[in-house]
């Protein structure tokens, strides 16, 4: 990795927190011109108070508008990850409020793809896109149909967009559950609670770091021969 992102303008899309602040910190390690956004001016200011080297930009990614605009006053970029994400879609099918998973496409499916389609014309073709979305995506399992149809819909893209791009490469990294202020929400029990529940059902026998998530978006971003592709970095829990 020494090298290969040195002087690179890379935009993260919902990086204040979580999976994205962990990208950021590891590409501004690497010498990478780090832009940070997301609709938090406060968590965007805790995070530049964290990485003080990033920009940090407050952007709503459902308002295509500010998007172009800032896309325009930015410029020219190499890099985009997508680390936009909700909170809604989770239960079982038969009494899930449709509203919520309305939510839920509206917190990550359209917000991604909005931001996607505005950055193209910025991104230098040598550079990347890398989406984070869900092991809901491949999991098959009781109370996650909304949420594997906000992430599902998002994996099945890529190949047709990696396609169309071309030479730009298009991927994404599929992570399981992680150890992320998401989860915040919860009470201490509750949390500790789900992390055993998971844990027990992955083949690693533990919930991720953020950490190791990351590392998988620098890969699919310094890799120059992977494109279409939807990296599984869950612990085993969609097998």
């Amino acid at each position: 990795m020494p090298g290969k992102f040195e002087n690179k303008r890379v935009v993260i899309a919902g990086g204040s927190t979580g999976i994205g602040f962990t990208t950021a910190k590891l590409l501004q390690e690497a010498g990478a011109e780090v832009i940070v956004t997301g609709r938090s001016a406060e968590k965007l200011q805790q995070a530049k108070a964290a990485l003080p080297r990033i920009t940090v930009a407050v952007v709503d990614s459902n308002n295509r508008p500010e998007l172009e605009q800032f896309f325009q006053s930015t410029g020219k970029i190499d890099h985009l990850v997508l680390a936009l994400s909700g909170g809604k879609g989770a239960g079982a099918f038969a009494s899930l409020p449709l509203d919520d998973l309305r939510t839920g496409f509206e917190g990550k499916f359209w917000p991604q793809l909005n931001t996607l389609q505005a950055a193209i014309p910025h991104l230098h073709t040598s550079g990347s896109i890398t989406l984070i979305t869900a092991a809901s995506a491949a999991m098959h399992q009781p109370g996650v149909a909304g949420l594997a149809a906000i992430n599902g819909s998002l994996e099945l893209m890529i190949p047709s967009i990696a396609k169309e791009l071309q030479p730009l490469r298009v991927n994404a990294v599929s992570p399981g559950v992680v150890d992320t202020p998401w989860w915040d929400s919860m009470s201490a029990a509750e949390k500790a609670a789900a992390f055993e529940h998971f844990a027990a059902q992955t083949l690693t026998g533990r919930i991720a770091q953020p950490e190791e998530i990351a590392d998988a978006v620098v890969f699919l971003m310094g890799n120059g021969n992977t494109t279409g592709t939807v990296i599984r970095c869950d612990g085993g829990l969609s097998l």
